[in-house]
């Protein structure tokens, strides 16, 4: 008659947070190979090549931390 099921822990706020700057630093590096493939002078595509490759780094970092979190975690 009555269904209880136990209900999943909330992710802490360092979990939510990580998985929150993932996402935004994926959808930088969109908006950034973007822009670059729509750059013509020169000046701008060096400049994108260098965000490109600064967002990729981050994106990089986050997920390790991601990881790692969840390592840690389980």
């Amino acid at each position: 008659m009555f269904h209880f099921h136990k209900q999943s822990p909330e992710p802490d706020t360092n979990y939510r947070n990580l998985v929150e700057h993932l996402t935004q630093t994926k959808n930088e590096l969109e908006l950034a190979y973007q822009n670059f493939e729509n750059a013509t002078d020169p000046e701008l595509i060096d400049c994108y090549i260098y965000e490109v490759n600064a967002i990729q780094m981050r994106y990089k970092f986050l997920l390790a931390r991601l990881k790692s979190y969840e390592m840690a975690d389980s």
